[in-house]
């Protein structure tokens, strides 16, 4: 009876034990995306960050973690030597292979999902809440929510405006309704022309962008290995944007990453395009 009773207290010692470890503030912590990195650090945990992905630059910091992978894995050899207690890996943008496998080693992950402008608060109250730091993550998202508020009221019922996002040049790609970057242009009370296309990021001809008849051309400035090939509109003057000469180029970092600064790039990309309104507006 006796040898049970000391079975059972230690089954009990040790399940505290376990329920204890599992509620530990990660101290080492995997980014496995930049704007996971980028949110990390608006909340004051960026320094508990061990490893993470490429391009992960910002802010400034971040340059100096460990690279453990990138858009084409991870490196798990690396991951380990880090010992992380914690990885974060964006939904949609690592390998479900490379998680799996991460779960199979006992490695505790949890994931970023955004995918709409206003869950980007959500995400930093998460981030909070993993960590330890809900007050400052409670202060960051309502600097956003009133932000992103300010922004959508001041162009809201605009004059209409029509807009290709050029998202790649070569070979030409573009968004449809249903992306991230759908929803910035939205903010900014202008439509997509694209926004029915039946997939998120589609291949199109110039062709197509003729017969859309694109009032403005935004360009995202996009870091990349090799300088693409870029498109010499002036060869179509019979777009309007490029009658007119209405070219806007926007920073992709900024409004390509789920993260706080997204709302800097918005308000850039809302001001440029308010001005090709105002252009517009000024010749009827």
């Amino acid at each position: 009876m006796l040898s049970k009773f000391m079975t059972l207290c230690m089954l009990l010692i040790a399940s505290s034990f376990v329920h204890a470890q599992q509620k530990k503030t990660p101290e080492r912590i995997i980014a496995l995306a930049p704007h996971i990195v980028e949110n990390l650090y608006s909340i004051g945990a960026g320094e508990r960050i061990v490893g993470t992905v490429e391009h992960a630059d910002y802010p400034i910091a971040a340059k100096e973690i460990p690279r453990i992978g990138g858009f084409h894995g991870l490196q798990f050899e690396k991951l380990l030597a880090l010992n992380p207690d914690l990885v974060i890996a964006w939904k949609s943008g690592n390998k479900e292979t490379d998680i799996e496998k991460l779960k199979a080693l006992g490695i505790p992950v949890v994931y970023s999902v955004a995918k709409d402008i206003k869950q980007v608060p959500k995400e930093l109250l998460k981030l909070g809440k993993l960590t330890g730091l809900e007050s400052q993550a409670k202060k960051q998202a309502d600097k956003f929510n009133e932000d992103y508020n300010s922004i959508v009221a001041r162009y809201k019922n605009k004059a209409p405006l029509d807009v290709f996002y050029q998202l790649w040049p070569s070979p030409l790609m573009t968004i449809n309704g249903k992306t991230w970057i759908h929803q910035t242009l939205a903010i900014c009370g202008v439509r997509n022309v694209f926004a029915d296309a039946t997939t998120e990021y589609p291949q199109i001809s110039l062709e197509n962008v003729i017969a859309k008849h694109p009032q403005v051309i935004v360009i995202p400035n996009e870091r990349a290995a090799e300088e693409p090939q870029k498109v010499n509109w002036q060869l179509w003057p019979e777009v309007p944007a490029v009658k007119h000469q209405q070219y806007i180029e926007v920073n992709a970092d900024l409004l390509h990453r789920f993260s706080t600064r997204m709302l800097t790039g918005v308000k850039d990309m809302c001001g440029k395009l308010h001005a090709s309104r105002t252009y517009y507006g000024k010749r009827q």
